[in-house]
């Protein structure tokens, strides 16, 4: 079953570019990743030191590699101290309406 992941991760004033320079090679290898069907950046259009992660994945044994990647787990060390606190993640599944009429 498809898995959603949206992931807000809010950064410390003037951090900005600088998380988007951590991130990039992450959302790269990333988008590579075998059950990896969708990963993208977002940045809030008002405030702008907060940024969404949109990814999506073919089943949940694919977002726990993710999290175990090196390229993941890079990140994550890279962006210790441009972050302001620990992202918020919200994991989804898909609600099939067409079943329920």
């Amino acid at each position: 079953m498809p898995v959603k992941v949206i992931a807000f991760v809010s950064v410390n004033p003037g951090k900005e570019e600088a998380f988007v320079t951590a991130a990039g090679p992450c959302i790269t290898a990333s988008r590579s990743e075998p059950g990896v069907l969708h990963y993208e950046l977002w940045r809030e259009a008002e405030g702008e030191r907060r940024f969404v992660f949109n990814e999506l994945y073919v089943d949940n044994a694919a977002v726990q590699a993710h999290m175990a990647s090196d390229h993941f787990k890079a990140f994550g060390a890279a962006s210790r101290d441009i972050v302001a606190a620990r992202p918020t993640i919200i994991v989804t599944r898909p609600v099939d309406v067409a079943s329920q009429v």
